[in-house]
């Protein structure tokens, strides 16, 4: 357990983590003993997939279930589920030290807001969530298992290793998958597809929301600003996915057009539920229009959660922008949340986050063009995807030559512990003047 002191430098504390994951990951998927054919992996296909891996993103450049030995895929398990739970008990510890560091009603505010407990009892909040991790995963893996048997006549092992591997993978919000064409297969499979969109929607809420409801769930107005405006979040990107989608794809040949009604309402939830750092997809993405794709890029870009398993942005930092500027165009002396005020350092902390990652994803889309001959929409996607751990890809990743896999691989380290920390790190150097200067109103707009 590292120490307060070392907590102190979220700058260093994340980077380093994930940093050792991608290290350790790319030696063992090296081992020939990681390859299903002979020789081994090449140093970039090893380093691209670790590090998607590790950083729950799901891109690949080689098919995981014909590519990679079976031991080869449990060292995949191993790294995004190590990564899924070392960004959340991280995040929750960082969320921690943050409240340890500012003054004690700040703490008491911060506490309130997270659900957290004091940095003293890191351990307990550590084990709590690898409980929970467990508890949820183990119910998808017997529901996905069971659907393998009865539906596909799985043998038990493959089923039992097919639950668990897309149970976790899920629950992480990683994206891999072991079908060459992600789930496509299943897209009429509502068992299927409903139990791995619940995994990734319960992982992507975040745990501080995930405690708070186990504590209160029948008292909704007690619950925190940071729980509300998730899960209200949520259900309204959930919504909007879909109706995009469904919408934009219905009478597309090569999506939802060949699909019973009913199917296409279970693609349209599912494909309007991935972009928020899933990562996977039941129809081709490849085949989808140019507005499908710039809703998706907008969804992706928003991602899930606070302290979760999904990456983007995340759903509070948007949704309070928004109520910054709707308090703005109504000319409010205050931003009010849920009958609370928000605090300007809240506000310039989601300004930040917001603003910083815009310039992560319009740099790496220019340098993508540089370097590759892709369509603006087809760059902007993939480094989209991978900046914000989502994974989509619309087939063009085992096509892209060096340089692009390896901004790729720098994207998806970047998205990983770019906002924590920055939103961490911000809060952490927060400080009190005991004097203010002279104000002065610059033109604006």
């Amino acid at each position: 357990m590292a120490t307060y002191s070392t907590l102190r430098k979220p700058a260093r504390v994340l980077p380093l983590a994930f940093f050792s994951f991608i290290v350790i990951g790319t030696f063992l998927l090296s081992l020939p003993v990681s390859q299903a054919g002979e020789g081994r992996a090449p140093f970039l296909v090893a380093l691209f997939t670790a590090t998607s891996a590790a950083c729950v993103t799901g891109l690949t450049v080689v098919d995981t279930h014909t590519y990679w030995s079976p031991f080869g895929q449990v060292v995949l398990l191993l790294l995004f589920e190590t990564g899924g739970l070392g960004v959340m008990v991280l995040a929750t510890l960082l969320v921690m030290a943050v409240s340890r560091r500012l003054g004690l009603s700040v703490r008491l505010l911060a506490q309130a807001a997270t659900q957290t407990s004091a940095l003293g009892e890191a351990r307990q909040v550590v084990v709590r969530v690898a409980i929970t991790m467990l508890i949820f995963q183990s119910l998808l893996a017997a529901l996905l298992t069971a659907r393998l048997m009865v539906g596909y006549d799985y043998p038990l092992g493959k089923a039992l290793w097919y639950g668990v591997f897309h149970a976790v993978s899920a629950f992480n919000n990683a994206g891999f998958t072991l079908y060459d064409d992600s789930l496509t297969g299943f897209v009429s499979d509502p068992w299927i597809c409903l139990t791995v969109a619940a995994g990734v929607i319960v992982g992507g809420v975040g745990f501080p929301v995930i405690f708070e409801l186990q504590r209160q769930f029948r008292h909704p107005s007690s619950w925190s600003m940071h729980t509300k405006v998730t899960l209200l979040g949520t259900a309204i990107l959930l919504l909007v996915g879909m109706a995009a989608v469904l919408g934009l794809e219905w009478s597309n040949p090569a999506t939802l057009g060949p699909l019973r009604t009913p199917d296409k309402l279970l693609a349209a939830f599912f494909q309007g539920m991935t972009p928020r750092s899933a990562g996977f997809h039941t129809v081709d993405y490849s085949a989808m229009s140019v507005e499908t794709y710039l809703v998706t890029i907008a969804l992706m870009f928003i991602g899930g959660g606070s302290a979760s398993t999904a990456g983007g942005i995340k759903l509070t930092t948007f949704f309070l922008l928004a109520f910054v500027i709707w308090a703005e165009a109504r000319g409010e002396p205050d931003v009010v949340v849920f009958q609370r005020r928000l605090a300007q350092g809240v506000q310039r902390q989601a300004l930040a986050v917001a603003l910083l990652s815009v310039a992560v994803v319009g740099l790496g889309t220019l340098m993508a063009l540089i370097m590759t001959n892709l369509s603006l929409q087809d760059a902007m996607f993939e480094v989209t995807s991978a900046a914000t751990t989502t994974g989509l890809s619309t087939g063009i990743t085992t096509e892209l030559p060096t340089p692009a896999l390896v901004l790729l691989v720098v994207l998806m380290y970047l998205g990983r512990v770019g906002t924590i920390t920055v939103a961490a790190a911000l809060a952490l150097r927060s400080r009190q003047r005991l004097y203010r200067l002279p104000e002065e109103r610059p033109i604006v707009g």
